[in-house]
């Protein structure tokens, strides 16, 4: 470990002592659309020699490329057969068709939680006998916090009904999609939509043209939605063109009605009925809960289910998968998202924003369980992160729980320095905004985020990788403030190629000129089949960052990133591109 670290530091510092020249290709590009070399960001690796190094130690925005660094420390910190869930439970008991309680839908991170499982899992419930619910349907989101990072955030760009938009819950259902169905022909619009919610409806004031049916995006403006009475109605508005079939998914409903809506439209399908509200697990409820249950694990007991439990007490998020959890729940059904290098692949290729959110907040609320896939940190952990996020960091704790807190931050941070065969854990661990600090006086993270980006600078100290400069906001790269360097990407790729997980991790990437967000790009190049590569786009910026076979067939790490207001119009996209090309062509032999 000390000898490949320090093999790194040498590595990268020699990276920062001259400045190479651009490849005349790329240099020749760059000047053409008047974008200079110091807007451009470049390291490219040929085992430890350095072939290209223009700036690669100054932090830049990597668009989409920060997707490598959530999914590579995803696969290493939570592993392979990591699953996101979702469970029904309730407080209450099955009496001749009844359930005499609130039936709890409680998230747990599950990317593949949409309308087939959940139909699924009432079906379940039905199978078990039961007709009539009794209680509530309680909304359980509280794993993250904050559990609602979408409420009061202002549209990223202009378009924040599309899912690259869209931005997760613990207990995202559908990913809150409403998949609409437009047909035209001369005179009318058609239209319907998936899936069927409880007195939702769509209407449009759109207006047909004559334009080209590929190009009826040019036409569309935002939709929104109205109430009238206990009716929602999802207006579309802009224009469409004649003769024309399309389908698109929008993010436009509440996702609390919507939740409540599908749910009320299958029970209903289903032959059940509900006469109760749908509701929210509140903060304080949840941490209410949070500190009986690290009470009770400091006494050596968790709180005991009775038949007249109170149906309303406050729920944790604690679970055990089956029989009775810690707030004297009981499983009725569940649903398991697909393992984590599924998800990765599914992140990676497409440039998925919201699953990449996904695994990021999954590292910072998560761990890894052989049976169930996944379950929460400790509720004494937990506890900890609430009372910092209430009170600040060096809040006291309640005397009750004092003791179990301390445990539970110290077993979480065993656990984010847990590493794998053969590596040591650091000491030491990273502060977020860079730097170093003993792992004892590591501050308690107050929110889910300052969780996970803790996780991930441990993980990158852990392999020799200075995290100054980094920048972590939501781990997907849909940020305007998100940081890293070449230098730090590359460091990234390299551990990613030593890595247990480094099949699951490289066939995630998209291959040039195949798949993904590379299956238009380079087709003629002798990188198309062959270079395994993330891209980034945001405005004013474009990145890459991957694996490219030189002419010789070595494998080089190639990390170019573009952040200029002349990036746009293909220009960045061309100056990476011949990058990319450069490094296919050369050769370790022929210079």
């Amino acid at each position: 470990m000390k000898l490949r670290r320090l093999v790194l530091a040498t590595l990268f510092a020699a990276c920062g002592l001259a400045r190479a020249s651009l490849p005349e290709p790329v240099a020749r590009l760059a000047a053409a659309g008047g974008i200079p070399e110091d807007a451009i960001g470049v390291l490219v690796l040929r085992g430890d020699s350095v072939l290209v190094s223009n700036l690669p130690e100054q932090p830049r925005t990597p668009a989409s490329t920060m997707k490598l660094v959530t999914t590579m420390v995803g696969l290493e910190e939570l592993g392979p057969v990591f699953r996101g869930r979702t469970e029904l439970r309730s407080n209450g008991e099955i009496v001749n068709g009844v359930l005499k309680g609130d039936l709890i839908l409680r998230g747990g991170a599950d990317p593949d939680f949409n309308e087939d499982a959940f139909v699924h899992m009432l079906e379940k419930l039905r199978m078990q006998g039961v007709k009539r619910i009794a209680g509530d349907l309680v909304l359980d989101r509280q794993l993250w916090q904050p559990s609602r990072l979408d409420l009061g955030v202002a549209p990223f760009d202009e378009a924040p009904e599309a899912y690259y938009n869209v931005i997760p819950d613990a207990l995202l259902l559908n990913m809150n999609m409403l998949r609409i169905e437009l047909t035209s022909d001369d005179k009318t619009l058609r239209f319907n939509h998936l899936p069927a919610l409880e007195r939702v409806s769509v209407q449009s004031d759109m207006t047909l043209v004559d334009a080209d049916c590929a190009k009826w995006e040019d036409g569309w403006k935002i939709p929104n939605y109205s109430r009238k009475g206990d009716r929602i109605i999802v207006e579309l508005h802009g224009t469409f063109p004649r003769n024309c079939k399309k389908i698109t998914s929008v993010n436009v409903l509440d996702r609390q009605e919507y939740a409540a809506r599908l749910f009320r439209s299958i029970w209903s399908r289903l032959g059940g009925t509900f006469g109760g509200k749908v509701r929210d697990v509140g903060l304080a409820e949840h941490t209410a809960w949070i500190e009986r249950a690290a009470a009770s694990h400091a006494a050596g007991a968790a709180p005991k289910a009775t038949a007249d439990a109170d149906p309303s007490a406050p729920l944790p998020a604690v679970t055990v998968g089956a029989g009775l959890a810690p707030d004297g729940t009981r499983l009725l059904a569940e649903h398991v998202s697909r393992t984590l290098p599924e998800i990765v692949r599914d992140t990676n290729k497409p440039s998925d924003n919201a699953l990449a959110r996904t695994i990021f907040l999954s590292l910072g609320s998560l761990q890894p369980d052989p049976v169930l896939g996944s379950r929460p940190l400790p509720a004494n952990t937990l506890l900890a992160s609430l009372s910092a996020a209430a009170h600040g960091p060096g809040a006291a704790l309640p005397p009750a729980v004092a003791p179990a807190a301390a445990e539970g931050m110290a077993a979480g941070a065993n656990a984010s320095a847990a590493t794998a065969p053969g590596q040591a854990a650091a000491a030491d661990a990273a502060v977020p905004g860079g730097g170093v600090a003993p792992a004892a006086l590591q501050p308690v993270p107050s929110s889910t985020a300052a969780r996970a980006e803790q996780v991930v600078r441990n993980w990158m100290r852990r392999h020799g990788i200075d995290d100054t400069g980094l920048v972590l906001e939501n781990g997907s790269g849909l940020s305007r403030i998100e940081r890293v360097s070449p230098v730090q990407m590359a460091g990234l790729l390299k551990a990613a190629q030593k890595s247990l997980w480094a099949p699951e991790f490289q066939s995630s990437l998209p291959i040039v000129g195949v798949d993904g967000t590379m299956r238009r790009r380079l087709k003629d190049s002798v990188a198309a089949s062959r270079a395994r590569v993330k891209t980034g786009t945001l405005r004013d910026v474009v990145a890459v960052a991957g694996y490219v076979p030189d002419a010789d067939g070595n494998q080089c790490i190639v990390v170019a990133m573009v952040n200029h207001d002349r990036a746009g119009n293909g220009i960045g996209r061309g100056i990476v591109d011949a990058l990319i090309d450069w490094v296919a062509h050369s050769s370790a032999t022929i210079q």
